[in-house]
């Protein structure tokens, strides 16, 4: 009971913090521009129930900041592609519970055939409805959804305010799955609705069956602008410029899934996480 009462506590007073923070404009001028994190953003980058674990990668994935840049408050519909374990979703759950929706949209494991990337996918939706039980108080609101990566669908058209996606391109371009899913982005966005994208940047273009993890910024740019979006803004937040992109096992030999040699661990580990594009698009 004392566990739940504090819960309980600790979601009334985001929920009142959220609810009468200001929203702040955020349009930074250019790539390195400083961002103006909105207030209800950081009270919820602040919630005393994330997982230290999850924490501990703030410094490489700024999550203020990138929610603030994509204009990610209270009262917004957002949708976030294949949110994994639900590192994003411990901020965005609890920051659209009250006002707002939270749309996990993960990949159905029933039109992915049967083997081990249906296991992946039906392990990663049961994880996410595991979290998501057991804390209904701040997860309660949240919604899942399911599409068919061939033929995405995440919801009625012009419905989104927002739609998010982390890391997810390289592993698009290699299904060949790119463009259904950039188009499905403008489909569920209402006019003048923010498509952002977080991904592994190349040094420049690469091919579509590249196995290293990152893709070109200009290949993205193109993509989206192929589905009908214009670019709004570029941000250098998740910059890295120690990551020199000739890794061994491409982007999985960084931090956080490590694939490299135990003797090479400090050399990577002063590396970091990947160089990492922010894009922020527009449908008009």
């Amino acid at each position: 009971m004392k566990t739940r009462s504090l819960t309980t506590a600790c979601l009334f007073t985001l929920s009142t913090l959220l609810l009468s923070a200001p929203a702040l404009a955020t349009k930074p001028a250019g790539p390195n521009a400083q961002i103006a994190i909105t207030p209800a953003v950081q009270t919820a980058v602040q919630g005393n129930w994330r997982d230290p674990a999850n924490v501990k990668r703030d410094a490489w994935r700024h999550p203020a900041q990138t929610l603030s840049f994509f204009g990610v408050a209270p009262g917004k519909t957002v949708i976030e592609i294949t949110p994994g374990g639900g590192w994003y979703a411990e901020i965005l759950g609890p920051l659209l519970h009250d006002k707002g929706t939270y749309v996990a949209a993960v990949v159905d494991p029933m039109a992915v055939p049967e083997g081990r990337g249906r296991d992946y996918q039906q392990r990663s939706r049961d994880g996410l409805d595991k979290k998501f039980a057991a804390n209904a108080a701040l997860y309660g609101k949240s919604q899942v959804v399911a599409y068919n990566p061939t033929a995405p669908q995440f919801g009625a058209d012009n419905s989104a305010d927002v739609v998010l996606t982390f890391r997810n391109v390289h592993n698009w371009r290699s299904a060949n799955q790119a463009e259904g899913m950039f188009t499905g982005f403008y489909k569920v966005l209402k006019p003048g609705g923010v498509l952002g994208v977080v991904e592994h940047r190349a040094k420049a273009d690469v091919p579509a069956d590249d196995k290293s993890g990152y893709v070109g910024q200009k290949q993205v740019i193109a993509m989206a602008e192929a589905a009908g979006f214009k670019l709004a803004g570029s941000s250098e937040i998740n910059a890295n410029p120690r990551d020199t992109k000739d890794h061994p096992n491409g982007v999985w030999t960084l931090p956080p899934t490590n694939q490299h040699d135990k003797a090479d661990d400090a050399k990577y580990q002063a590396i970091g996480e990947s160089d990492r594009m922010t894009l922020r698009f527009v449908k008009p």
